[in-house]
């Protein structure tokens, strides 16, 4: 029997949190390779659902810090959840013979091998066994930092976004990488990190590529540069780590409360555009589409009837029947909007409409009838705002000629 309990809560275990999968690759570039493949703690439960990727290069050291801010951020739903790709790089010389690179400054040798072993057979092995989406992130650690840079070289780079620790570069990268982020098409994420206690050299090259990145016009990528005082060469990646996405991710979170007041409620209208333009520039940004959260609408709810833009309720009303079908979200607003413009009657009939409704947290069916009954007897409002009834039966075309 405490075997089997065991095993139950085992699988249970399995299912609750992220999964590390040690995998192994023959590649024709570079032999054999190994890496580990972190699905998110989603990823058993809902087979219908692809993730972003971040391929983390140092994998053996640099995994677990990334893992542990992922796997916090997405806990409080202010990060995506996603794939990690921790490659291993640190037997022997390894790390060094993969950024690899010649007197002009571009990769060759073994880097120019490891170079194209990701885009041409790591991603590729990844993205058919795993549910990925094309939204790629590629980190990196002093060496590895610097040759991550060398997919910007890329007319049409395979990653969105960059995390550049302490990177040693190689010639002219300080120049090229500006460069190259001036003429990217495709929207571009670009982080780098420093520690003042750092080698002067590697401070000094990232200094002129924050410089130069900076003086870029009318930049179409998203930039950040941290400087950590007192940091040293290692422990500025503890502190650069959620910095780096949350840079990335910037927009992602709830509403929060911040949000509501100095932007939300300062609007004169257009509440419920603010809502669906914040969802529709995330599936823009990142490639994935995603339900508006309720805590959104219950915010958005919250600023029409603090300024009493009523009429909102129903554009309110239309995107919740959209995203949440069948729930008695979109319901509400609409019978919320009746009752706040005085039209009682139609209030209570939309209100009971619950009845044949699946109930969404605190909004149940109870919720909504007890609404309607509150209204029995109320007289309606003989104000504009108060739309008329809707006959019983409308009158076709034959009766109207009659």
């Amino acid at each position: 029997m405490k075997t089997k309990l065991f095993l139950f809560a085992l699988l249970v275990s399995s299912c609750l949190f992220a999964q590390r999968t040690p995998e192994t690759i023959e590649s024709k570039k570079l032999g054999t390779r190994t890496f580990t493949v972190v699905t998110p703690a989603s990823y058993a439960t809902s087979p219908e659902k692809s993730y972003p990727t971040l391929l983390v290069l140092d994998g053996e050291y640099l995994l677990d810090p990334f893992e542990g801010i992922l796997k916090y951020g997405a806990y409080w739903d202010d990060l995506p959840e996603m794939i990690i790709i921790a490659v291993n790089q640190n037997n022997g010389e390894t790390r060094f013979a993969d950024s690899e690179f010649d007197q002009a400054g571009f990769p060759s040798g073994t880097g120019a091998n490891f170079f194209e072993f990701i885009g041409q057979e790591l991603y590729p092995y990844v993205d058919k066994k795993y549910r990925t989406i094309p939204f790629r992130m590629i980190a990196g650690h002093d060496t590895t930092a610097g040759f991550l840079n060398f997919y910007l070289y890329k007319d049409n780079p395979i990653f969105n976004a960059y995390i550049s620790l302490a990177p040693e570069m190689a010639p002219e990268m300080e120049k090229r990488v500006a460069e190259r982020l001036a003429k990217t098409i495709k929207p571009v994420f670009y982080y780098q990190a420093t520690g003042e206690g750092d080698l002067k050299e590697i401070n000094e090259k990232a200094a002129e590529l924050d410089a130069n990145i900076k003086a870029v016009p009318n930049a179409t990528f998203k930039y950040q540069n941290d400087a950590f005082k007192g940091a040293s060469h290692y422990s500025l990646v503890a502190k650069a780590i959620p910095n780096a996405i949350y840079f990335i991710f910037d927009g992602y979170q709830p509403i929060s409360m911040v949000e509501f007041q100095d932007k939300i409620l300062k609007l004169d209208a257009g509440y419920t555009d603010y809502l669906v333009a914040k969802y529709d520039e995330l599936e823009k940004r990142f490639g994935f589409k995603m339900k508006p959260r309720l805590s959104d609408f219950k915010a958005i709810e919250a600023a029409i009837m603090k300024n009493k833009a009523y009429n909102e309720l129903l554009t309110l009303s239309d995107y919740a029947n959209k995203h949440y079908p069948k729930t008695t979200l979109g319901t509400y607003h609409e019978a919320l909007y009746y009752e706040k413009t005085g039209n009682y009657k139609r209030a209570i009939k939309t209100y009971q409409r619950a009845f044949t409704q699946e109930p969404i947290r605190e909004i149940t069916k109870d919720f909504m009838l007890n609404r309607a009954e509150a209204l029995k007897g109320k007289p309606d409002k003989p104000t504009e705002e108060a739309p008329a009834e809707v006959p019983a039966e409308t009158p076709t075309e034959e009766k109207k000629q009659e």
